[in-house]
């Protein structure tokens, strides 16, 4: 790997592992895996994460960023998360309600509520 290979791959990794992603050689690349190239090169391939494995990445990130389990916020900041994952698509996926009730330690009847809360005219 050139220095140029190597600063890219520097300037990627912290965006992948935000992601959850994982970075590979671009000859271990796999067929959903994506190469990226740079100066007309393959420098590395990023293995994207499975959506469901991406959910639980976003709330243990939330976490770190609030700086707490998510079951301790109070209700205006687990609604205030509510939609900061439905926006981010968290509720796509499947089991996705039930596993954001988990995180915050509330009923997946409530989680609905905190979707339909900004929904009702």
């Amino acid at each position: 790997m050139n220095d140029t290979g190597d600063a890219f791959i520097t300037a990627v990794k912290p965006l992948v592992d935000a992601m959850g992603g994982e970075l590979m050689p671009p000859e271990g690349a796999g067929p959903d895996d994506v190469v990226l190239a740079w100066q007309g090169a393959d420098v590395v391939a990023v293995r994207l994460p499975q959506l469901a494995d991406s959910l639980d990445h976003i709330l243990a990130a939330l976490e770190r960023t609030k700086g707490m389990p998510l079951s301790a916020l109070d209700r205006r900041q687990k609604q205030e998360v509510v939609r900061l994952l439905e926006a981010r698509g968290a509720f796509s996926v499947r089991h996705g309600v039930e596993t954001v009730a988990g995180a915050l330690g509330v009923s997946r009847f409530t989680v609905y509520n905190y979707l339909n809360r900004d929904k009702t005219p």
